[in-house]
């Protein structure tokens, strides 16, 4: 039986190629969550009730996609650089276990909320 042709899928290949091994199901089934840290900064100038308003909005959104493992709200401190003529803003520590889809979307919606400064959304390696 000759080759197929460059390009052309092979008919005696298998489509539906499934997991061999117990690690591989496990590096696969890893994929359905995985861990994250989100720092983010909000402008102080939102009073404490905005601050724990948008506080609150980014918990949901985390549980919306997975479970919250911690929280720590760091306060106002003091910017490395200006940010929009800014120097102090209030920072927002969390590390949650999330779906992978997580990320972009939280991404998204942090730089569309009026109020956050800079967001940072970084994997966790176990």
């Amino acid at each position: 039986m000759s080759k197929p042709a460059f390009g052309q899928a092979d008919p005696c290949r298998r489509r539906d190629r499934r997991p061999n091994d117990q690690k591989e199901v496990q590096t696969i089934m890893a994929k359905l969550s995985a861990k994250y840290e989100v720092l983010y900064i909000i402008d102080p100038a939102q009073g404490e009730e905005g601050i724990q308003a948008l506080v609150e909005k980014f918990k949901a959104l985390v549980q919306e996609y997975g479970e919250l493992t911690g929280i720590e709200e760091w306060g106002n401190r003091k910017l490395a650089y200006p940010i929009n003529d800014l120097t102090e803003g209030y920072y927002v520590y969390m590390t949650c276990e999330v779906k992978p889809d997580f990320p972009a979307e939280a991404d998204r919606i942090f730089k569309i909320t009026e109020g956050v400064l800079r967001s940072l959304i970084t994997a966790v390696e176990e």
